[in-house]
C-alpha cells in the first residue's frame, strides 16, 4: 500500500508523513491568485499547503487501483451472498410449506384416528344392540311359553277342580229311594 504524503509549507515536493492525509483532506481547497491550475492550496489552522494537481491525480489513481480490485471482489461477494440469500429464502419457504402440509397431514391423521375410534365404538354399540335384541327375543319367547304354560296350568287346575267338585257332588250322599233301599236289605 502506498503511504499518503503531505506537503510542508515552503517546499515543492516533500514526503508526507503518515496520518497527514486525514488532516489535509479535512482542510479547505482554494486556488490562490498567484498559482496556476496545477497547484492547489490547503489551509490548515496555522499552515498553508501547496499541492501539485498531477500528484493528487496520481495519488488518487494509485489509491483507486489499490482498493478497486478488493472493492470489485467485495461487490461480487455481496452479489453472490444476495443470490444465496434468495435461494435460501426460497428453500425456507418451501420447507415452511412442507411443514404446514405435515401439520395438515397430522391433523388428517388425528381425524382418521378419531373416526376409527368412533367407528369401533359404533360397531360395539351395534353388536350390543344385536345381542340385546336376541336376548329380548328369547325372553319374549320364554315369556310367551310361560304364559301359555300358565294358561294350560290354570286350565288344568280349573278342569281338575271341576272334576273334584263333580266327584264331591257325586259322593255327596243321596237319599235313597225307599223302594230300592228296602228291597236291598
Amino acid at each position: 500500500m502506498q503511504e499518503a504524503v503531505g506537503v510542508r509549507p515552503g517546499t515543492d515536493h516533500h514526503i508526507m508523513e503518515p496520518g497527514n492525509l486525514a488532516d489535509s483532506t479535512s482542510a479547505a481547497l482554494k486556488a490562490p491568485a498567484g498559482l496556476d491550475e496545477t497547484h492547489k492550496e490547503f489551509e490548515r489552522p496555522g499552515e498553508l499547503i501547496c499541492v501539485n494537481r498531477e500528484t493528487v491525480e496520481k495519488l488518487t489513481e494509485g489509491l483507486i487501483s489499490h482498493y478497486l480490485p478488493d472493492l470489485k471482489q467485495l461487490k461480487n461477494s455481496l452479489q453472490e451472498l444476495t443470490q444465496n440469500q434468495v435461494v435460501l429464502l426460497d428453500t425456507l419457504e418451501q420447507q415452511i410449506a412442507k411443514f404446514r402440509e405435515c401439520h395438515l397431514v397430522l391433523d388428517i391423521n388425528a381425524l382418521f384416528t378419531e373416526a376409527k375410534y368412533y367407528h369401533d365404538k359404533l360397531v360395539n354399540i351395534r353388536r350390543d344392540m344385536v345381542t340385546l335384541h336376541e336376548k329380548t327375543t328369547r325372553l319374549k319367547k320364554r315369556a310367551l311359553k310361560l304364559q301359555q304354560q300358565r294358561r294350560r296350568d290354570e286350565l288344568e287346575y280349573e278342569q281338575r277342580r271341576e272334576r273334584e267338585l263333580e266327584r264331591e257332588r257325586q259322593l255327596v250322599a243321596r237319599p235313597a229311594k225307599p223302594s230300592q233301599a228296602a228291597s236291598e236289605h
